[in-house]
């Protein structure tokens, strides 16, 4: 194993290097981390890969599978298992350091490195359960084993919501199988990022087997995905991107699996129980920010609690102190970058100028220059504004008001995307229809449409999803291909 050295101090004269082959590479072109919470605060200078880096961390990454594919399962166990332990054992730290980079509340940033934790410790279990099936052939004196193997190089891009989470269900079921990865994080949160693959060294990991690419997803990303020498590619990020990975790949004959995004409906019947759908409807629209692909963005209420649910919501919201995302205090914090805050605020006039009302939504001054925005619920919205067409990703969320659960039903229905979908109702007949009807990969009934367990597997249809799912035990689909060995011993 490389000794890794010691990681500088995070700070504005920091320089942190791509890790290829088992040793740091630097660059003279560097990306500045920039705080959101105070854009006067930078972690650090982060190198910038071009192609050519990309393609020696392909070429590392082959040179390492033979070892490490057909290695002991028992290593790769240990290694998975230790960096899980680590993961956890630094949680507060690695989630002040998440808030800092991300924008995302303290708490909320320690939870999702707790939950990188229990997905380590998940795959380093189901390194031990790849099993297969041995059947009798149907012509005598042969029998019949299939098996899963690793897929081989594998490709993974992650966004900049979730920057240990989402890399942690890419690389931990990568390198539970037996394959080696290329991995490129969104160019907003390296920090984050580049610790998980320390730990990963640190844990055993040897050279090769785990690369770290950073920069633009229009260079390092399209190296990766449009490489003959990348066996799979794993996406998630925008359906614009996306559309060009799954192009990229299919060209270069990899396979590919795409997470992008998503538009979902929480439907709140009368007969709900209030207290609960309004809490699930504030927490899945607007914690995190807001920056989740399953954030409850359309509200979908009947008429005969539409008035009260808008006004509890809005004295929800209206509570929430916005703020430092290291601030305990804070409910929520800052958006991510300029664009997105930019982005949010041009949702927001788009929807008044379609005749939705606004409520909320303005800049927050809390004495640092950060990128901070009231969280903001549009009413008197219909489906066909642009509101509830496409997806925002802020602090944002709509309401739609339906007459009963079948007119609830097919605006729910109606959109391009079909990631998680949600319900809140005390009749067991309409909580049976709508988990067998909504056209979402994800169904939540009395839950909100945020807030996943990291042991099942995750996706959508239409626009969200493309290839096999993510997470748990249906990971193995995409990670490994099948192969069917017949054996004639006579």
């Amino acid at each position: 194993m490389t000794d890794t050295t010691i990681a500088p101090a995070y700070g504005p004269e920091a320089q942190f290097d791509n890790w290829i082959g088992g040793r740091w590479v630097g660059s003279e072109d560097r990306s500045a981390n920039v705080n959101p919470s105070d854009t006067s605060d930078v972690l650090g200078r982060f190198a910038r890969a071009d192609a050519a880096t990309v393609e020696q961390a392909i070429t590392a990454a082959r040179a390492a599978l033979p070892a490490w594919s057909l290695g002991n399962v028992q290593q790769r166990f240990d290694i998975l298992d230790t960096a899980g332990t680590a993961i956890k054992e630094r949680a507060a730290e690695l989630g002040e350091l998440l808030a800092r980079e991300e924008g995302k509340q303290v708490s909320e940033a320690t939870a999702e490195v707790m939950r990188a934790a229990q997905i380590f410790k998940f795959f380093a279990g189901e390194t031990l359960r790849n099993t297969g099936e041995l059947v009798e052939s149907v012509r005598p004196g042969l029998t019949v084993e299939m098996t899963h193997e690793p897929a081989g190089v594998v490709g993974v891009v992650t966004p900049w919501n979730f920057p240990i989470a989402i890399p942690a269900w890419k690389i931990a079921p990568s390198l539970a199988y037996g394959n080696t990865v290329v991995f490129k994080p969104a160019e907003l949160v390296p920090a984050s990022a580049h610790e998980l693959v320390r730990i990963l060294i640190d844990a055993g990991l040897p050279d090769g087997v785990l690369n770290l690419v950073m920069g633009p997803g229009r260079v390092v990303g399209d190296a990766i995905s449009g490489s003959s020498e990348v066996d799979a590619v794993t996406f998630t990020g925008s359906v614009g991107v996306g559309a060009g990975v799954i192009a990229n790949a299919a060209a270069a004959g990899s396979k590919v699996q795409c997470e992008m995004g998503g538009k979902n409906p929480l439907i709140v019947l009368g007969d709900a129980d209030l207290d609960a759908a309004v809490e699930a409807a504030v927490n899945g629209a607007f914690f995190s920010t807001g920056q989740r692909c399953t954030a409850s963005s359309r509200l979908i209420v009947t008429s005969d609690i539409h008035d009260e649910f808008v006004a509890r919501v809005k004295e929800r919201i209206d509570g929430f102190v916005v703020g430092d995302a290291r601030d305990a205090n804070t409910t929520m914090g800052p958006v991510v970058s300029r664009s997105q805050f930019d982005q949010d605020r041009k949702y927001l006039e788009i929807a008044a100028d379609e005749g939705g009302t606004v409520h909320g939504g303005a800049v927050v001054d809390t004495g640092t220059e950060g990128y901070f925005l009231a969280p903001a619920l549009v009413t008197g919205t219909t489906e066909e504004m642009t509101i509830n067409r496409e997806e925002v990703f802020g602090p944002v969320a709509s309401v739609i008001e339906v007459a009963d659960y079948d007119e609830a039903l097919a605006v729910a229905n109606r959109t391009s995307f079909g990631l998680s979908s949600g319900i809140f109702t005390t009749s067991l007949k309409h909580a049976a229809h709508f988990k067998r009807h909504s056209n979402a990969g994800m169904v939540m009934v009395n839950a909100p449409t945020a807030g996943v367990d990291y042991h099942t597997s995750f996706g959508g249809r239409k626009g969200s999803s493309y290839g096999p799912r993510e997470q748990g035990r249906a990971a193995r689909e995409f990670y490994t291909v099948h192969k069917t060995a017949y054996i004639n011993a006579g």
